[in-house]
């Protein structure tokens, strides 16, 4: 079973429109959606909850009313103020450091878990989705992502798929290392702007950290001609294959707003363009209209996304596991 992670250092780069449009294109692979403090895949992929569990991240304080004196000594040692002076415990400015359970004499304090968040098994058109919910205010979503790979895998396993396309977080932080450990490819998306080439370079070097290979796909590459090629060059001295490029064009918007994916919307366009009309006389014929020159920049568009996407294909063939923390190619 391989793994492809979808990343970028920066959010709307364009990681969900893409992960989205593979899925469309895979041919046996479970999809999971590990952005989970923004989770939007399903707003495209319209997923049918088959199972759904609980999630339990920071553990908080909680206080037994018949022990406690009110000697306050824990309210004294609480950094974060989550103790108020009635001696109540306030569970969103909790931190689950513990150090109340500590101070109290009377041994009153203690840690009790809490739900943060859901993690879901679904049913899509495109195969089985694993996703996951972060509750608001709350925290640990390093965590969520592990549980939501966990149950990608356990989907893979149970519907005999080779292949789980990760829709990762943004940025470098512990969703993002959560999202790519172990995983056989890494695909960053970037832009080409002062922002995105920065953050390119990081998530480059996150991806080196953890000896995982990695290809770049540079997204709205005309908005900028000489960031794209900055981005370019860098990806040629760092030694990562950009995989292709892929203009700035409102097939993605007009596709999201239909549900669709970038595929799904263009093969749809693309249909009722070609259908014959008879042109009344005196009127634009449809090759001369903008419709259908949306339908033409649409299927330009979405050809670039299959090519990227065999291009995965061939890097994931060439990939072998050597353990955790060990991809290297053949």
């Amino acid at each position: 079973m391989k793994q492809l992670a979808i990343i970028s250092g920066k959010g709307g780069s364009g990681k969900t429109t893409l992960t989205a449009a593979f899925a469309s294109l895979a041919k046996n692979a479970v999809i999971a959606d590990c952005d989970v403090d923004a989770a939007d895949m399903h707003l495209i992929l319209k997923p049918e909850i088959q199972d759904e569990d609980d999630y339990l991240g920071l553990e908080v304080a909680s206080i037994d009313p018949e022990l406690c004196t009110g000697c306050g000594k824990c309210r004294e040692v609480c950094r974060f103020g989550a103790i108020s002076e009635n001696i109540t415990i306030n569970q969103y400015s909790c931190e689950g450091c513990a150090v109340c359970t500590v101070a109290c004499p009377e041994n009153a304090v203690s840690m009790k878990p809490r739900i943060s968040g859901q993690v879901f098994s679904s049913k899509t058109r495109f195969g089985p989705l694993a996703h996951a919910k972060l509750g608001i205010g709350e925290e640990a979503s390093g965590k969520l992502v592990s549980a939501a790979r966990e149950r990608a895998t356990k989907l893979a396993e149970q519907y005999t798929k080779d292949l789980i396309i990760i829709d990762g977080p943004p940025g470098i932080g512990c969703p993002v290392i959560a999202a790519i450990t172990g995983t056989d490819l890494v695909l960053a998306v970037s832009e080409p702007t002062v922002s995105g080439i920065h953050d390119l370079k990081r998530v480059i070097e996150l991806a080196k950290h953890f000896r995982i290979p990695a290809a770049v796909c540079i997204n709205k590459c005309d908005i900028n001609e000489e960031n794209s090629l900055k981005i370019e060059e860098f990806c040629a001295e760092a030694g990562v294959p950009v995989l292709g490029r892929l203009p700035y064009d409102d097939i993605t918007t007009r596709a999201m707003m239909r549900e669709e994916t970038v595929i799904e919307y263009a093969a749809r366009e693309g249909s009722l363009s070609n259908e014959k009309v008879s042109c009344p006389e005196n009127s634009p014929c449809l090759e001369n209209s903008p419709d259908h020159e949306e339908s033409v920049k649409g299927r330009d568009f979405t050809s670039k996304v299959r090519k990227i996407w065999e291009r995965l294909e061939e890097r994931l063939s060439e990939v072998s596991f050597k353990g955790p923390g060990m991809v290297s190619f053949k």
